[in-house]
């Protein structure tokens, strides 16, 4: 394994995320002001279901009152729903509880070759991952596990708080892979997605956090996805090598108790960096996630820098960008960073593929138009 040198860069990534400051801490946040919306707004347990949502899923031939009592557990592909706008995610309360969080599985998504049409660097050297400082909250705010439900049972991914255009200070946005939210050509959308920000807060091990306080696993509550966007590309070809760069998805997402917006409970987002550089313009990079796949456990918020390189995964693609890192499955749909000249910190990629048959790198979709149309299209829909 190498050390990477500390660069500029470098330095300031570090510096910017571990800065990032809460609103309250999660052990201040009062009961009462915790994150999400009411009963009757969430569809939560005990309360019918909104109409727009009943009325979707009646449209599609699936009973409403029978949704929340394991209906969506029917993952039939005639009924399985996976055009764009066919999204639907209503709260099931109590779902996600702890011992369910802890026993997620993550998506394995990896690729078998790196050959293209050209375009690819060298395979970087693997860059051992580091576990971020504790509490995460006051260390990398931004950052959070997805926890959400396929045919394969319940998954987990990783994903970033990012900032809403049309909600300055208030948004209700996350960052993640296109892979977390829909299963691509194989399927349509994934359900139960949910956003913990700052999961295990405190980094504890699995025994420990048996016994944790549900603010310290969960400090900020659960944020449930009411909408989700990925790339046209992935929904009809995702899976293939032409598609992974592709692979980034938006969630907008709703309290779970209150009114404050994400941002406001967690005290920070991220602004993304539309202008695509190439991976020389943009230098060195950082991963944030939680690796679930050994040698990891997905409770342990971890991060890789390395400077990037360039990769493509099928001929007339994007280049994607590449790193050297050892995170595994799991971290996939966690945001990329780079630090600006002026010394802010954006999000320029997610995590999307690993090797096939160990670790060592990671590589990621470089954010140009489509991707900003992604994040548009969330933002519009949402403003006020």
């Amino acid at each position: 394994m190498r050390s990477v040198r500390l660069l500029p860069a470098f330095a300031a990534l570090g510096a910017t995320l571990a800065l990032t400051a809460t609103a309250c801490g999660p052990t201040e946040t009062p009961a009462a002001d915790k994150p999400a919306a009411e009963a009757s707004a969430t569809g939560g347990s005990g309360a019918a279901l909104p109409e727009d949502l009943a009325d979707k899923l009646k449209k599609h031939g699936v009973d409403p009152g029978k949704w929340k009592n394991g209906e969506w557990k029917n993952w039939d592909k005639d009924t399985w729903l996976r055009e764009a706008e066919d999204f639907v995610n209503p709260v099931i309360e109590g779902l996600w509880d702890s011992r369910r969080m802890q026993t997620a599985k993550s998506p394995d998504q990896t690729i078998a070759t790196t050959a293209g049409a050209g375009g690819s660097d060298p395979v970087p050297r693997p860059v051992q991952a580091q576990r971020e400082k504790t509490p995460y909250h006051r260390n990398a705010a931004p950052v959070g596990k997805i926890f959400f439900d396929s045919p394969q049972g319940h998954m987990v991914c990783s994903g970033t708080i990012v900032k809403d255009p049309r909600r300055p200070g208030k948004s209700n946005m996350v960052w993640t892979a296109g892979h977390c939210v829909h299963a691509g050509q194989r399927g349509g959308w994934y359900r139960n997605i949910t956003f913990v920000p700052a999961y295990n807060d405190l980094g504890k091990s699995p025994s420990a956090l048996r016994n944790a306080q549900p603010h310290e696993e969960a400090p900020y509550g659960q944020y449930w996805a009411d909408w989700a966007v990925t790339s046209g590309e992935w929904i009809n070809r995702g899976g293939s090598n032409a598609a992974w760069p592709y692979d980034y998805a938006v969630l907008h997402v709703q309290p779970e108790r209150g009114k404050k917006s994400l941002e406001e409970t967690v005290g920070a987002a991220l602004a993304v960096d539309f202008s695509a550089p190439t991976a020389a313009q943009a230098g060195t990079i950082g991963a944030w996630g939680y690796p679930s796949a050994p040698p990891y456990n997905g409770l342990i918020m971890h991060k890789c820098l390395d400077r990037a390189s360039r990769m493509t995964t099928a001929p007339a693609t994007p280049t994607m960008y590449r790193i050297g890192c050892t995170m595994t499955a799991g971290s996939s749909g966690g945001g990329w960073f780079r630090a600006l000249p002026n010394g802010k910190t954006v999000l320029v990629s997610n995590t999307s593929i690993g090797p096939a048959g160990g670790n060592g790198w990671l590589a990621g979709p470089q954010l140009g138009r489509g991707a900003k149309d992604a994040h548009e299209m969330v933002s519009k829909k949402f403003a006020r």
